[in-house]
């Protein structure tokens, strides 16, 4: 299953409307940095088309400025 976590930069003043948008996505946790105007994205998907999926719908949030991916790794099945 894929993770990745991203550092999530909100157009100004937007940061609250951000957070409400990322978190109406359910393989997403954000966590809001205290001092800075950025936020902490984790997803977590099933398949490579969900990733695909949760991808496209991030690029449509108004809100949103610049998402940078931090780290991804790939986490096998067990059977």
């Amino acid at each position: 299953m894929p993770i990745k976590s991203y550092l999530a930069h909100p157009h100004d003043g937007k940061k609250e409307e951000l957070i409400k948008a990322l978190s109406t996505l359910g393989q997403c946790e954000v966590i809001p940095a205290e001092n800075k105007d950025v936020l902490v994205v984790v997803t977590e998907t099933d398949t490579k088309v969900e990733e695909e999926t949760l991808k496209q719908k991030l690029e449509t949030i108004s809100s949103l400025k610049l998402l940078a991916m931090v780290s991804g790794f790939n986490t096998p099945k067990k059977n």
